[in-house]
């Protein structure tokens, strides 16, 4: 039962942010939503008080996409490498799926929210995978020592969130894949031993 309203619920989020993006978010409606996703209004506000409660929601999408992540990740990839993919394809999925004025508006949303805060929840299947790295890290030598696993994953959390920032306040006037392929070494370099390669 748990696991068919968990998937009812992604059906709701995964079809509002194609719509999103497709027809913007003013023209996108709840019913729109409710056709797309192939459930009801029920379901809908059984999850959502409004179509603005799905501002917040873009985490679970991320999550989701870190998910299928975690299952293609192969046992020999380093964690340098683990950390590299994962912001790849977060960004790659952000220009290819999210407008910057929707990513705006959920920052936005979580800056004046007084509720849950998507983004930090630590139970989200980003931070567990961030922890799991930065464990691997620690134990392999990798990260620098006097560097804790949180030290690890709150850095690299707020790095990319302010690749993401910066992409919103400059227009999306940039690659972000581009951009944060050029910045993550950099970044990378001062949590390492010895720096990336």
């Amino acid at each position: 039962m748990r696991k068919n309203s968990s998937q009812t619920k992604s059906r709701i989020v995964t079809a509002a942010w194609k719509l999103f993006y497709q027809y913007g978010y003013e023209d996108t409606t709840i019913d729109d939503i409710v056709e797309a996703s192939q459930t009801s209004k029920g379901s809908f506000y059984h999850y959502f008080d409004s179509k603005d409660a799905l501002l917040g929601s873009l985490s679970y999408l991320f999550d989701e996409k870190y998910n299928e992540l975690e299952e293609t990740m192969e046992a020999q990839m380093d964690p340098i490498e683990k950390l590299i993919l994962m912001n790849q394809e977060l960004f790659l999925m952000i220009e290819n799926t999210v407008s910057v004025s929707l990513l705006s508006q959920l920052f936005s949303t979580q800056l004046t929210t007084k509720g849950e805060k998507h983004l930090l929840n630590p139970d989200r299947t980003y931070y567990r995978l961030l922890r799991q790295i930065a464990i691997e890290g620690k134990e392999q030598g990798i990260f620098r020592e006097e560097l804790t696993v949180t030290d690890i994953t709150k850095a690299y959390a707020v790095f990319e969130r302010g690749i993401m920032y910066d992409w919103c306040i400059s227009g999306g006037n940039y690659s972000i894949c581009q951009y944060s392929r050029t910045m993550l070494p950099l970044f990378i370099s001062g949590l390492t031993r010895k720096g990336p390669e």
